[in-house]
């Protein structure tokens, strides 16, 4: 009996055929490609790509183009998208999420939800984005994370593009404890496949956080609405830079791409 797919995570033309898939927490784009050809068979030997790449810690839409679809991929590639994201406030790292070494931490005592969201105010718009250090942007025929990773970011120039910030708010703060926190980190790196510095990542993040410990750190749930190419990890480590406070992405949601929504996707 041929396998069934959840047809509201399909969308058919004479282009080919597109896929509402949700990637998760862990996985990497090219990983959730895997696992739709083992369990959807009949995609087996189909030629599939993604339009929009989520990084390992950020989880959500993916759309996936199958056979023909793939000829329109640069269309795909612009739609605009949503997000929630999770900033937290008193570490910053290298790669402005959860999986980088942390590189800076900070007294978050003084972050309130009208500070955060007036700072966000300023990323509202047409705004010039720097790409992240790690990323897969290529400078000179190699990645920006393979020059990161060299200790070599000093030596480029590091590229920036133009996006637009459509709609950006604080819908809720909330506290988080640092015994929550450092097991939240451990359970959500430890999903990560491949070389990321998993565990140098740990031992960084261990000595700054204790299971015993009695501390909590501020955390603002922020929607965005924006142009493709945005990332939404930077508007976190830019938000912290911006009010003085060391911050990063604690967990990035795709919601949205185009008209295909969270609550249409694959799983």
């Amino acid at each position: 009996m041929e396998p069934t797919l959840n047809t509201d995570a399909l969308k058919r033309s004479s282009a080919g055929a597109v896929l509402n898939l949700y990637k998760k927490m862990g996985e990497t784009p090219r990983e959730r490609l895997e696992r739709l050809r083992e369990e959807e068979p009949h995609y087996a030997r189909e030629v599939l790509s993604y339009a929009g790449r989520l990084d390992p810690m950020a989880e959500g839409v993916l759309i996936t183009l199958v056979g023909s679809a793939n000829k329109r991929r640069d269309m795909y590639l612009e739609l605009s998208k949503e997000y929630t994201l999770d900033i937290l406030f008193g570490f910053s790292t290298d790669t402005y999420d959860i999986l980088g070494r942390v590189i800076e931490t900070g007294d978050p005592s003084n972050i309130r939800r009208d500070l955060v969201q007036s700072g966000l105010n300023e990323f509202r718009g047409h705004i010039s984005q720097q790409y992240p250090p790690y990323s897969s942007k290529t400078v000179q025929g190699k990645s920006l994370f393979e020059w990161a990773r060299a200790s070599a970011l000093s030596s480029i120039v590091m590229p920036s593009r133009s996006v637009n910030i459509y709609h950006i708010e604080v819908t809720s703060m909330d506290k988080v404890s640092e015994a929550d926190l450092l097991n939240y980190i451990e359970r959500n790196v430890e999903k990560v496949q491949g070389d990321f510095r998993q565990e140098e990542t740990m031992i960084l993040w261990k000595r700054h956080l204790k299971k015993e410990g009695k501390r909590s750190f501020p955390c603002a749930t922020v929607k965005i609405e924006c142009s493709s190419g945005t990332y939404a990890r930077s508007i976190a480590h830019g938000l912290g830079a911006q009010l003085g406070v060391p911050a990063l992405a604690l967990r990035i949601l795709r919601t949205k791409v185009g008209d295909f929504s969270i609550e249409k996707s694959l799983k």
